[in-house]
């Protein structure tokens, strides 16, 4: 039986990207200890915002991995209950200060204004959360897909991206190779 709620209405079912398409020039900087220190800050944040709801905050991508050159963007995920009740999740973080950016079915983005954090929300129990910390955890343990990864993001890093999310496709050939790896090591249930 599940324990998440029933959503309060249906979702949205197209992408709505709030501003449209912002050309990119991705830049990597070598691993900086200080991108942990600014996810506790942005989770604290977060948590005050979303005080009394039900939430999980964890640190993702690859500002989350230890020896993985990164954009210094740091990137959080977010768990709610409903994904549909943005007055109790999207709502609260625009008036803490960040900026609606995606909504999409099964999840939102929000930002700072400086584009230097991305928070992602998705509701309890979306196969993305799983995803994401499993490729976090298992960069941190596996020298050679880290390497790879990072190699994959030096060659994108030199081409210009008309916007972000193709950046972000770009990469979805060597995350997906790497989380099946992960998988079949992962120890079973």
């Amino acid at each position: 039986m599940s324990t998440r709620p029933a959503p309060r209405r249906p979702d949205v079912t197209t992408l709505e990207l709030v501003g449209g398409p912002e050309p990119l020039t991705v830049s990597l900087a070598e691993h900086d200890p200080r991108w942990a220190e600014r996810f506790r800050e942005h989770r604290d944040r977060i948590l005050a915002a979303l005080a009394g709801r039900d939430v999980e905050v964890h640190h993702i991508g690859s500002t989350a991995v230890p020896g993985l050159a990164a954009k210094p963007v740091v990137d959080l995920v977010v768990v709610v209950d409903d994904i549909t009740a943005e007055e109790d999740h999207v709502e609260p973080l625009l008036a803490a200060g960040y900026v609606l950016r995606v909504r999409e079915p099964g999840h939102r983005l929000v930002r700072t204004p400086e584009r230097d954090v991305h928070v992602h929300v998705y509701g309890r129990g979306d196969r993305a959360v799983e995803d994401y910390l499993l490729l976090r955890d298992h960069l941190r343990r596996d020298e050679g897909d880290r390497n790879r990864y990072e190699a994959v993001k030096r060659d994108l890093v030199t081409r210009r991206w008309e916007d972000t999310n193709d950046y972000a496709d770009a990469k979805t050939a060597v995350i997906t190779a790497i989380k099946e790896r992960a998988r079949a090591l992962r120890p079973p249930r």
